[in-house]
């Protein structure tokens, strides 16, 4: 028998972003759990950038997410604030580049024009009826806001709170210190 080295595994949020009319909501939990610990309450995992106009929210290995903020940002800066061409751009550098494709992270970046999800291995996601999730609890807060987006007429950021809060009752590695943002 074998031990193999694995990595710990770390399960530390759920991200949601909700798209309604002229608004845009970027929302998080505060969770951030170690294996089966939970090692803090209230992180903060969403970052506003390009003077306010872009929002960025992350899961997955810290470190590596603010590597891939910092990227991000960068081809914002490059492109001129246009959301999708530095998605796009950040994703084939991601992609390519040896170093950067050990990144485990994911990112969820919205503007006004666009919500995307990009990945690292290439994929640079628009999703078509505005909503995107991801993180542990990811799905499930996807699932609770096209339920509140289809059948209610609450403003995007009340969808995201309800729906991270619905998501908080059902995983474990979300919590209820919430952090939401938007754009109008």
């Amino acid at each position: 028998m074998s031990l193999e080295y694995s990595k710990p595994i770390v399960r530390s949020t759920t991200i949601l972003s909700v798209r309604r009319d002229e608004h845009v909501a970027i929302g998080s939990d505060g969770q951030v759990s170690l294996g089966a610990t939970i090692v803090k309450h209230d992180a903060s995992k969403i970052r506003t950038l390009a003077n306010g106009s872009v929002l960025c929210g992350f899961a997955g290995s810290a470190a590596d997410a603010f590597a891939l903020l910092e990227r991000f940002e960068a081809k914002l800066e490059e492109h001129k604030t246009h959301v999708r061409r530095a998605a796009i751009d950040l994703a084939k550098e991601w992609r390519m580049d040896r170093v950067l494709r050990k990144l485990e992270s994911l990112l969820i970046v919205a503007s006004r024009e666009a919500t995307l999800m990009i990945s690292g291995s290439g994929d640079v996601i628009e999703p078509t009826n505005g909503v995107v999730g991801i993180g542990s609890g990811g799905m499930y807060a996807v699932a609770a806001a096209r339920a509140l987006l289809e059948h209610t007429d609450l403003p995007a950021e009340t969808i995201v709170e309800r729906a991270l809060e619905i998501t908080a009752d059902i995983c474990v590695y979300t919590n209820r210190e919430l952090t939401i943002k938007t754009l109008t």
